[in-house]
C-alpha cells in the first residue's frame, strides 16, 4: 500500500511538472509567451493528485497549498471555456 501511495504522489508531480514542458512547446510553436488549454488541465490533474496524497499524509501546508491552488486552475479553465462558449477571445475583445 505504501508504494501505491507513492505512486500517486510521484505521478501527481510528474503531472504538475508536465505542465512547464507543455507551455514551453506551445511558446516555441507560436514564437510568443502562450499558455494552452493543456497547461491547466496538467496543473489541476498533477494538483489533484497531489491534493489526494497530502490529505492521506495528513500534511496541512500541503494540504493548503494544493486546495488553494486548485480553485485558480478550476477558475481559468472556467475563463477558457466561457469564452469558447461565447465564440470569442480577449484579444478579439481588446481589438474592438
Amino acid at each position: 500500500m505504501k508504494y501505491f501511495w507513492l505512486g500517486i504522489g510521484f505521478g501527481g508531480q510528474a503531472m504538475f511538472s508536465a505542465r512547464f514542458l507543455v507551455q514551453w512547446i506551445a511558446s516555441e510553436r507560436a514564437g510568443k509567451s502562450v499558455v494552452p488549454l493543456a497547461f491547466w488541465l496538467f496543473s489541476l490533474g498533477g494538483s489533484a493528485l497531489l491534493l489526494t496524497y497530502a490529505i492521506y499524509r495528513r500534511d496541512p501546508v500541503f494540504i493548503l497549498g494544493q486546495s488553494t491552488g486548485s480553485l485558480i486552475y478550476l477558475r481559468n479553465l472556467h475563463f477558457i471555456f466561457r469564452e469558447r462558449r461565447e465564440g470569442h477571445t480577449a484579444e478579439e475583445d481588446e481589438a474592438s
